[in-house]
């Protein structure tokens, strides 16, 4: 067992873990943040996608102890995020949601990318969602409802004084 000391959802955590369990079974397993889920355990569908020290990351790539020291953030820790709170509010509107299995990592990576681009277009938010799988082909909802996030969020920020 090794020892480990994250900031998780902005709480300090300490907890012993085996040298090889992943962040995304230390997350479910250890921590019960059951909002990340486990897809394929390859890195192929997104559907762990957590943030740590700030970038979108697969943790189901990620060994827990690698993590040792640094920033993790679950969906569960966005309760107040602005950026979320438009994004859950446009993905309910755009019908979005589906089986809802690749919904926090879809989340988690729309975050990401409006982060990243302010207002990206369909075909931008396509290219960066490619590594995300939704098997209920909710895609289009999906790309409509960033699309729109961005749009409101840049609303947001032109009324602000």
């Amino acid at each position: 067992m090794k020892s480990l000391t994250v900031e998780l959802n902005g709480a300090t955590v300490r907890y012993e873990v085996e040298p090889r369990q992943t962040l995304a079974d230390f997350l479910r397993e250890q921590c019960r943040l059951t909002a990340t889920h486990i897809g394929c355990e390859h890195g192929a569908c997104g559907a762990c996608t957590v943030v740590v020290n700030g970038k979108a990351t697969r943790s189901c790539l990620r060994l827990a102890i690698m993590c040792n020291g640094q920033s993790v953030e679950t969906l569960e820790g966005f309760p107040n995020d602005k950026i979320m709170e438009v994004l859950r509010r446009h993905f309910h509107e755009s019908h979005a949601l589906q089986c809802g299995f690749c919904t926090p990592g879809m989340l988690i990576m729309a975050r990401d990318i409006l982060l990243r681009l302010a207002e990206p277009d369909a075909q931008t938010v396509r290219q960066q969602l490619s590594g995300q799988i939704c098997r209920c082909t909710g895609y289009a909802n999906i790309v409509d409802a960033i699309v729109s996030a961005g749009k409101a969020l840049r609303s947001q920020r032109a009324a602000l004084p």
